[in-house]
């Protein structure tokens, strides 16, 4: 199976900015679809259902015809209180591309699907990529080594090449993506998008504090951090972050309540950290990633 071509065709590059807690929002994802892209955000950035109609509302109303499809992410843990009722939302939308983290479940499949949804499900390994592709998942991310957020560890070559022996579907590849020549470089890997995210903590639509953009300006690859210690699932965080703060030590994982407050002052990114060199518009950013990477495959 592959990407339908009404979400292809309107695309200016392979490339999807991933939904960042408590950074992604109407304005990044508007910004970044009228740019080419395809943009997202995690449903609970939304603070209640309430508001997660009206962004949806919000966003449909602002993007056209011409616009890049947006895509919706959904935490399916037994945490997320919300799930069943957000989910009704989301096919009452008919949000475009559903993206499926922390579990994967053949009824959110069904009812993506039963609009025309596509779902797209979060791997990190094989087995999760085998658990997705039976769960009815449309395509899969791979999220390797250097990712921001809940990452794995895997290099890229490894992982797409492994699940390239036995899924011919769509695959997105996250991890450290920030330039076009690695968009072009990861369709050479096998995927048929790149998924990026730490670049677009820095614009200026972005939902971070002024505080967390600033530190993203003055880091490095070298001050990413990958621990559970933080949520209880393994995620990439800035170190300077992690030592002005208290750890949870949340070794058997925090609620959503929980998880929301760690991450306000706990803040993620990926090994890529060392391409925001300035707070702009996401367009400019986006401008700049389009032109690099015709430029890759001229």
């Amino acid at each position: 199976m592959s990407l339908p071509a009404t979400l292809v065709e309107r695309l200016a590059i392979p490339a999807m900015v991933a939904p960042m807690f408590l950074v992604s929002g109407v304005e990044l994802v508007v910004a970044c679809c009228s740019a080419g892209l395809l943009g997202t955000f995690p449903a609970l950035n939304a603070r209640t259902g309430e508001d997660l109609d009206r962004w949806l509302d919000e966003i449909a109303a602002r993007l056209d015809g011409a616009a890049a499809p947006f895509g919706v992410n959904l935490i399916v843990h037994k945490s997320n209180t919300r799930l069943e009722a957000d989910l009704a939302r989301i096919v009452a939308h008919k949000v475009p591309v559903v993206i499926t983290s922390l579990g994967a479940v053949p009824d959110i499949v069904a009812a993506v699907h039963s609009y025309g949804g596509i779902v797209l499900h979060d791997v990190i390994n094989v087995r999760h990529a085998e658990k997705a592709i039976a769960a009815g998942a449309d395509g899969l991310i791979a999220v390797c080594a250097g990712a921001g957020g809940h990452a794995g560890t895997l290099s890229p070559f490894a992982l797409v090449a492994e699940i390239r022996s036995f899924f011919a579907g769509p695959l997105a590849l996250a991890g450290a993506i920030t330039e076009g020549r690695h968009i072009a470089a990861a369709r050479m890997m096998g995927a048929d998008l790149a998924y990026l995210g730490s670049h677009f903590i820095v614009a200026e639509e972005s939902m971070a504090s002024d505080a967390q953009k600033a530190m993203m300006l003055g880091a490095r690859a070298a001050d990413i951090v990958h621990t559970d210690r933080v949520t209880g699932v393994a995620a990439n965080f800035l170190k300077p972050s992690l030592d002005a703060a208290t750890l949870p030590g949340a070794h058997g994982g925090l609620s959503l309540a929980e998880e929301a407050r760690a991450w306000k002052s706990i803040w993620s990114a990926g090994h890529g950290v060392g391409a925001a060199q300035a707070v702009q518009p996401a367009r400019a950013l986006c401008a700049t990633l389009i032109a690099q990477y015709q430029e890759a495959c001229a």
